[in-house]
């Protein structure tokens, strides 16, 4: 019996979902052990083929497990095994607890509406008697599948979400990349700031214990009658410093960047951090039309045609629908991309808008920019590099952190990355807001001196986008 092996006093059902999910799962537990129903193994089973991020994570997931059951035999399966795979000997990961499988059929009385014929009611009914079986043990349905949990409440069945992917605890908690200086702020530390000028830009050093608030390409502001925007360049902690630089305006009308002009104060904070060729990785969050991928086409267009900072802009993006699915798409791999690209084209049809170049100029700019735009498709990324080149992932907030991390690393020396997204639509199952890859790289990349991160919350598509997106 699983009861008298417990090693505490709780014992976790998994479901499939999590372990499809995060392939670690299974070592992300601490103390408490774990029990995997056999109808899990048969749905990693059937999931394990082809090259989608899930069936790679279901092999991977059934690797572990064979390695945790190598060399044992059918007692010591059924006495559990310690999660202590020797793939993992040198990781972080420190799970103390056992592994169990259910080893014997299980039944549980469920209501006539709940038969136990799909995989989701056979783990709820295998839980539910495993709880009349071990009375005085905390059994805790793990599962990712909100109406999963709902239907094991229903029951009297304890049943928990996956948090070890959480990022933050709320999204509120988000790091914004600025924050609003103290109007006191000048008085109080203006005779102990050192300020000089250096081809042509302007630094300061400030002292004091809000410097140790402040992290590298965080965005300084200050309204009023003396208002100030800058941006954070160093921290030294020991002594309590900052170096801090004006900011480049491009809210003034002759400083445009592709013809753009900032329209408020974060856009024009997010175009100080795509312009800069310090900064390799940028990521912009916001709502619907505050101007996302019209500032970031407009940067790469403008360092990779003007400038020749970048050989060419690759753009890429998760191809889920809002709607139904209408099939497979015809053609190359661009070609197939291409009608998940309408907010590319709409944005390059501003861009390369001209009244003066009449209609054969502007059809001569539309194929030169188009030459230098590449679509990619998420499905070939893993394994490639690119060099020189200013990558933008839109519609980030659809990705896992693993597949963020995989575009990330894809990017070879002289690129740039920049990561879109509204972290309020999310279209990939099982993603939140607090989990989502988008969030992940925003937390993790805050205090790393080549990053920035800017939240734009003023809409400037139009005012009945604007009041929409507010309203509805």
């Amino acid at each position: 019996m699983v009861k008298k092996e417990l090693r505490s006093n709780r014992l976790l059902v998994l479901d499939t979902n999590v372990l499809m999910h995060d392939p670690t799962a299974l070592f992300r537990f601490q103390e408490h052990d774990i029990f995997l129903p056999m109808v899990v193994l048969e749905e990693l089973d059937r999931g394990k083929k082809g090259v989608s991020e899930v069936a790679r994570n279901v092999r991977q997931v059934s690797r572990f497990i064979d390695e945790l059951t190598q060399d044992t035999t059918h007692a010591q399966i059924t006495q559990g095994l310690p999660l202590h795979p020797p793939s993992l000997a040198d990781s972080p990961l420190n799970a103390t607890g056992r592994l169990f499988f259910q080893t014997r059929a299980m039944a549980a009385h469920l209501p006539e509406s709940l038969p136990g014929s799909t995989p989701d009611n056979t783990i709820l009914a295998t839980a539910l008697a495993l709880q009349g079986e071990q009375p005085d043990a905390n059994i805790t349905l793990v599962s990712k599948d909100i109406n999963l949990r709902i239907k094991a409440a229903v029951l009297g069945l304890h049943a928990e979400d996956y948090f070890n992917d959480q990022v933050l605890d709320d999204v509120s908690l988000l790091y914004s990349g600025m924050v609003e200086l103290p109007a006191d702020f000048w008085e109080s530390h203006g005779r102990e700031m050192e300020s000089w000028q250096e081809s042509g830009r302007t630094y300061y050093r400030v002292t004091g214990p809000l410097v140790m608030q402040w992290q590298p390409n965080q965005f300084l502001y200050r309204d009023g009658d003396n208002p100030v925007q800058a941006i954070v360049l160093e921290i030294d902690q020991r002594a309590e410093a900052a170096v801090i630089e004006l900011v480049d305006d491009y809210l003034h009308p002759r400083h445009t960047v592709w013809g753009i002009n900032a329209r408020n104060r974060e856009q024009n904070f997010a175009l100080n951090l795509l312009m800069d060729p310090e900064v390799d990785f940028v990521s912009l969050v916001g709502a619907a039309g505050t101007g996302k991928t019209l500032l970031t086409l407009a940067a790469g267009l403008a360092q990779t045609l003007e400038d020749n900072t970048y050989r060419e802009i690759i753009m890429t993006r998760v191809t889920i629908p809002v709607g139904e699915d209408i099939g497979f798409l015809p053609g190359t791999e661009e070609e197939k991309m291409t009608p998940w690209m309408g907010a590319l084209i709409d944005n390059l049809e501003v861009l390369t808008k001209s009244d003066s170049a009449g209609d054969w100029g502007r059809a001569a700019t539309n194929d030169v920019i188009q030459s230098r735009i590449k679509i990619r498709s998420l499905n070939f990324m893993r394994g490639r590099t690119f060099l020189n080149r200013f990558i933008i992932l839109d519609e980030a907030q659809n990705l896992t952190s693993k597949q963020m991390k995989t575009l990330i690393t894809r990017a070879g020396p002289g690129s740039k990355v920049v990561a879109l997204g509204n972290i309020a639509q999310i279209d990939t199952p099982y993603l939140t807001e607090t989990t989502s890859g988008l969030t992940f790289v925003v937390d993790r990349f805050r205090s790393w001196t080549h990053s920035g991160h800017i939240t734009l919350t003023r809409g400037e598509r139009s005012r009945l986008a604007d009041y929409a997106s507010r309203s509805l």
